[in-house]
């Protein structure tokens, strides 16, 4: 896991913003974009809508270009741009593209994956999406360079795209280019990323505010993660061990290894945040000096509350990271755990052993997603490219997360400088119970600590659901996704 830190602020990655002028015509060089006509029903409401899709070059200081963005685009006609908001999407990784957001949750046509998210489809699969959130918003998901189709252009190193600052600082440009070419600067503005895209977000915040004088009035920060102490399982660090507690318990509950006396999921859950908030960080925090028979009830009440033997926590000094939870959980039934979405069950090559073979919540939507993607741009967008659509690449690394230190990547206080910094700032943080990539009191740790002023902490709202980290699989938290975005974009 990361041990690397950076300090709070995301500080430009060059020196200046680029002009608003545009180059001499003979250096130009054109977007290759495709534009065609659809229609979706969303709430009963029939709308027809533009898709635009394709590469648009990404420019330098002096107007050179640097990268191809390959990016979609869907608005609807004749609405009025200074009132029509406009959204920004992108996924994490770092190294994935936008397809979980655009092909999940929030585009007009999504992968259908069954009502709790664990069928497996034809290939290739699309339906329309009727809880796009298109008829709130215009939406724009943009592929960062080494991701989907985007790529540095000849003679330029792609190591410049890929790191924090520099990410932030090219996507932002990209921004700020995207809404000066087709006049959105009037436009209400927001941002919607996931998980390493929540990380973007947070810094494309103060970016956007502070070097480039782009306000932004909402974020939706789906399965954050802003500070990375919070999910760093290392001997230096305690934080990660009992911030994942409460997730531990809800995915036992899920899968029926708790006592019945815990209760529904919710008990469960605020139980297990009680216990790991008080009596169990304050063992963690007292190491060594933890007598023998605190040491044996704290482990009691641990294995209560996860569904792991008292021995077994005992044996990992009351510190399990997430390899060895999601292994031992049902290693009675040969079984491990997924990590995105702990509700998926995977099958090991051995039961025994300290960790699972893979992620069998990925392994379940890579394929369906990649295919449908494919597909998709083809045959309804009508873009076409020989080249690979990198869906969650490796090409991106090594990720420059900054100087190296003894903190952790934490850009939660940009987040904090930009809500003072724009009042009219509007932030929701969506988690799934069943998300062990980024879990949810490691999401409620990082809003508590951003040390906002009392004035501005109506500014964040706070919304949870009963899956994992693309918590949009499951329809019933599709459907509740969009009831909760929808009061960001009312009129204020």
């Amino acid at each position: 896991m990361l041990a690397l830190t950076i300090t709070c602020a995301i500080a430009p990655a060059r020196a200046g913003v680029p002009p608003f002028a545009d180059p001499p015509a003979d250096k130009k060089e054109e977007p290759r974009l495709v534009t065609t006509e659809h229609e979706v029903t969303i709430d009963g409401r029939v709308i027809k809508y533009k898709a635009t899709a394709g590469e648009v070059p990404l420019l330098s200081d002096t107007l050179k270009p640097r990268a191809r963005i390959f990016c979609t685009t869907y608005e609807i006609p004749g609405e009025d741009p200074a009132k029509r908001p406009i959204t920004f999407a992108f996924n994490g990784g770092p190294g994935s593209s936008s397809v979980w957001l655009h092909l999940g949750a929030i585009g007009p046509r999504r992968v259908p994956l069954g009502p709790e998210g664990m069928d497996t489809p034809p290939h290739a699969t699309l339906v329309e999406n009727s809880e796009s959130w298109l008829d709130l918003t215009d939406l724009v998901f943009i592929d960062p360079v080494s991701t989907g189709y985007s790529r540095p252009v000849e003679g330029e190193d792609a190591r410049q795209f890929h790191g924090l600052n520099e990410d932030v600082s090219s996507v932002g440009d990209f921004i700020r280019q995207y809404i000066t070419t087709n006049k959105r600067w009037a436009s209400p503005k927001f941002l919607a990323g996931e998980s390493y895209g929540t990380t973007r977000a947070a810094g494309l915040a103060g970016y956007l505010q502070e070097t480039l004088g782009i306000g932004v009035d909402g974020i939706v920060f789906i399965s954050p993660i802003l500070n990375f102490q919070t999910t760093d399982f290392s001997d230096s660090n305690d934080t990660a061990y009992w911030l994942y507690l409460p997730s531990y318990t809800a995915t036992a509950w899920y899968h029926k290894k708790l006592d019945a006396s815990v209760g529904d999921l919710n008990a469960a859950y605020e139980e297990s945040r009680r216990f790991a908030g008080n009596e169990y960080l304050l063992a963690l925090a007292k190491g060594d000096a933890l007598s023998a028979k605190e040491r044996d009830e704290i482990a009691a009440r641990y294995a209560r509350l996860t569904g792991v033997s008292k021995q077994f926590v005992l044996n990992n000094n009351l510190r399990l990271p997430l390899h060895r939870f999601t292994k031992e959980l049902l290693r009675d039934q040969a079984r491990s755990v997924g990590r995105l979405d702990a509700r998926y069950k995977g099958i090991d090559r051995v039961a025994a052993g300290d960790a699972p073979d893979e992620d069998p919540s990925y392994s379940a939507i890579l394929a369906p997603y990649t295919s449908a993607l494919n597909r998709y741009v083809r045959e309804e967008l009508g873009f076409e490219s020989d080249l690979n659509y990198e869906i969650l690449t490796g090409r991106v690394h090594p990720w420059n997360f900054g100087a190296a230190g003894d903190g952790y990547v934490n850009v939660a206080g940009t987040l904090r400088r930009a809500l003072t910094e724009n009042p009219r700032l509007q932030v929701l943080f969506c988690s799934g119970y069943y998300d062990l990539a980024t879990p949810t009191f490691a999401m409620d740790y990082t809003i508590d600590h951003l040390g906002l002023d009392p004035s501005l902490r109506g500014n964040i709202r706070r919304a949870y659901y009963e899956s994992g980290h693309m918590m949009y699989v499951r329809t019933a938290d599709l459907q509740k996704l969009k009831r909760d975005v929808t009061p960001l974009y009312l009129p204020r």
